[in-house]
């Protein structure tokens, strides 16, 4: 019995020669033998597939998304923006409210005799200087102590305590001299409370990144109108790719693949038929692109903590074991493109709302959990109503018409 390599990489030819005797023919099986590494393939895929979950499932329990902590800030600044505005409005109120009272008693005594106005000037002139030689002393007393106080405020300053510190100390609760970084904010006053929920939350941002949404302008038409895009990438020399996420096709994967024109594999097809599907852009259409949720596994790209675009090919070895769901898994038709500086001029000139939104919104056609307050038909005015203000009143006057159209 003899080994021999052949041409073709990690296989091994095995040839098996038995003599009888002179007479007899020699006869030589041939057979391909895999190696180590390709007959532990689909349990190393499966062990990378495990972390990957694992990660997922550890970073969730955590709470270790930036963006939800970047929305709570955003939140808070609104609560306190908008108490201070009612603050403002209180003060203006009763000082009205003041102005109203000393009119209606310059009135009243414009009515009286002269003899009351001649009685009650001379009570105001001894009042007066009772009250005068009462508080007297108080009032110089009172300088010194605005005096004093402003020179230890200057002394404090130069003492160094509050120079280059980025907060007042009068937002401190008590002083440490030995507060670490971590145990800050427990030393903070609370702001406004603004409650935010995990499930639920979207904001507007000034700037492109990945795994943000563009909210196309409520006077957008074509293709694009009324849709949200997740930005997959973005660099200022070689433009920005995105994809729709609320423009669900009817029919599931199978389906769609089969009757359209598409480059989807085979064995894709038959593992993912049930997944559903939704228009990515006018860009080519016959490409698909899986975003889910399961992890970052090998050949995905990671944009957002919990949202995962790619990785296929792993992901359909998850779904033969029956540990993940097709139905988690939203395989995008297509896709939208920019070249460089396109997508910041359209911004400019209004065609685009920006936001961070919530995991769940973006996965709203991925199997992602919903509540009674989600509009399940309408991702587009879900968004903005939930980005409030001036975008949920967009939401209420041109919301309405769903997510499902007709697509080219």
């Amino acid at each position: 019995m003899t080994l021999t390599s052949t041409t073709r990489p990690f296989v091994l030819l095995l040839s098996l020669m038995t003599t009888w005797s002179s007479s007899t023919t020699t006869t030589t099986t041939i057979a391909f033998v895999l190696p180590t590494s390709q007959r532990y393939a689909t349990r190393l895929q499966t062990k990378n597939s495990d972390r990957a979950r694992m990660e997922r499932i550890l970073e969730e329990s955590m709470g270790d998304d930036w963006r939800l902590f970047r929305a709570k800030l955003v939140a808070q600044e609104k609560a306190q923006q908008k108490a201070e505005a009612e603050k403002a409005s209180s003060r203006r109120s009763g000082s009205s409210n003041n102005n109203h009272s000393i009119n209606e008693d310059q009135s009243s005594s414009h009515s009286s005799t002269q003899h009351e106005l001649e009685k009650n000037g001379q009570l105001g002139d001894l009042f007066g200087a009772a009250i005068s030689s009462i508080f007297k002393s108080k009032h110089h007393s009172g300088r010194g102590d605005a005096k004093a106080g402003r020179h230890e405020k200057s002394h404090n300053i130069y003492r160094g305590d509050s120079i280059g510190r980025g907060i007042p100390d009068a937002e401190f609760i008590y002083q440490d001299p030995f507060v670490s970084a971590d145990e800050l904010p427990i030393h903070i006053k609370p702001k406004p409370y603004a409650p935010v929920s995990k499930h639920r939350w979207a904001h507007p941002i000034e700037h492109i990144e990945p795994g943000c949404v563009l909210i196309a302008n409520e006077k957008l038409g074509g293709v694009f109108h009324q849709t949200v895009v997740l930005i997959v990438d973005h660099h200022e020399k070689t433009g920005t790719t995105g994809v729709v996420i609320n423009r669900p096709l009817d029919g599931n994967l199978l389906k769609i693949a089969s009757e359209q024109q598409s480059n989807l594999d085979l064995s894709l097809k038959l593992a993912f038929t049930t997944s559903p599907v939704t228009y990515g852009g006018p860009v080519l259409t016959e490409e698909f692109a899986v975003l889910h949720s399961f992890g970052h596994v090998e050949g995905s790209k990671k944009l957002a903590p919990g949202v995962f675009i790619g990785g296929s090919e792993e992901l359909m070895t998850e779904v033969r074991i029956n540990r993940f769901d097709p139905l988690k898994a939203l395989f995008i038709k297509g896709h939208a493109a920019w070249v460089s500086g396109q997508l910041e001029r359209e911004i400019q000139k209004g065609v685009w709302y920006i936001a961070s939104a919530s995991s769940d919104f973006i996965l709203r056609y991925a199997g992602a959990p919903m509540t009674d307050e989600d509009d399940a038909k309408d991702l587009w005015a879900d968004i903005l109503t939930c980005m409030g203000d001036e975008y949920a009143e967009i939401a209420r006057k041109h919301g309405g018409r769903g997510d499902r159209r007709m697509m080219p």
